[in-house]
């Protein structure tokens, strides 16, 4: 199988090695350049000669340098680059070196998917552990993406895991499925655990606050924050660092723990999208007026008005007794009257 690379190549240049390298390979005739890209990458992949091969009007009608990048169950699978596109990239100033880079790493992705396509075994799962993270989905609007996928739901959120193939905020991931986990020999709960470390890692939770600190920070380690009484009333924005997907942080672990030292109390929680979500006080806050904020949010709804970074309809409390995170229900009080049966008959 033969699978076509689309290289984003930025350049950074610093330095008169860089600044040298550039002028040198700003001279390099087409065909030399697609020489000397393939003896690197030769060095670079420990390949043997005939695992790398240059093919003018390949695929596409475009000239394109082969790749053996791996093999599965399906035979050897080749990555056809576009060598054309990365002249112009060298023409354009890029370095050979950071074009090496950058098609190093599309192998990298691709090497990485193909395992997830093959057969895999537990030793798999020891080299891809490090790359898992979690995203989440409004089950109902991510109904069919969730079939097959590895996932926990809380309420109408579903936790789902996925591996990272880049690390760049936008990120380019494959979905986990069910059936990994039993290649894996892996039960669902540690793999979500191992998924939520590596997400907490990556974009570690940040809260945001009413007073002149709104720029965010973290709060974990005992004395590292403090939250005034409006912040307890008004509610805080729990989110990353890099707030994308943010609304993750409430399923970290010890967050809500946390947060609720912080607050004296249990906690309302609202998902004012998927990047964010506002934890309130239980004892402190109004309820009516979260259920106003909440209502606002459903109206929309009901209007068939769903964002693209929408993610709940629902209230949700954590109980520090319990350490548990629900949907909340209203508590329903029930007067009683003691009548005498004796009176009744």
């Amino acid at each position: 199988m033969v699978r076509n690379c689309r290289l984003k190549i930025g350049c950074w240049i610093s330095g008169h090695r860089e600044t040298a390298e550039r002028i040198i390979t700003m001279k390099l005739g087409y065909l030399e350049f697609v020489e000397v890209l393939r003896k690197q990458l030769l060095n670079a992949l420990h390949l043997q000669e005939q695992q790398i091969f240059f093919k003018k009007k390949a695929i596409d009608n475009k000239d394109r340098l082969f790749v053996e990048a791996f093999e599965n169950s399906s035979g050897k699978q080749l990555c056809g680059i576009d060598v054309k596109d990365l002249y112009e990239r060298c023409m354009e100033g890029s370095s050979m070196e950071s074009i090496s880079y950058s098609v190093q790493d599309e192998i990298e992705k691709l090497k990485t998917v193909g395992m997830l396509e093959g057969e895999m075994t537990p030793d798999s799962y020891q080299k891809i552990r490090k790359y898992l993270f979690v995203k989440p989905l409004n089950k109902k609007a991510h109904s069919l993406e969730l079939e097959d996928a590895v996932h926990k739901d809380v309420g109408d959120i579903a936790c789902v895991v996925y591996m990272m193939l880049s690390n760049t905020n936008e990120y380019f991931c494959v979905k986990i499925k069910n059936q990994h986990l039993k290649q894996w020999k892996m039960t669902k709960e540690a793999v979500m655990e191992e998924a939520l470390k590596n997400t907490c890692q990556m974009t570690p939770p940040f809260i945001y606050t009413n007073g002149k600190n709104k720029s965010g920070g973290s709060f974990m380690d005992n004395g590292a924050f403090c939250l005034s009484k409006s912040d307890k009333v008004m509610g805080v924005r729990l989110s990353t660092n890099t707030k994308e997907y943010g609304a993750i942080s409430v399923f970290y672990p010890g967050v809500l723990q946390r947060l609720a030292q912080l607050m004296g109390s249990d906690l309302y929680i609202l998902f004012t999208s998927g990047n964010e979500s506002k934890i309130y006080s239980a004892n402190e806050s109004n309820l009516e007026d979260i259920k106003d904020e909440l209502h606002i949010m459903e109206t929309d709804y009901d209007n068939g008005i769903w964002y693209e970074d929408s993610l709940s309809e629902e209230l949700y409390y954590y109980s520090r007794i319990e350490d548990k995170l629900s949907v909340y229900m209203e508590k329903v009080k029930v007067n009683f009257t003691t009548v005498n049966l004796k009176e009744v008959h």
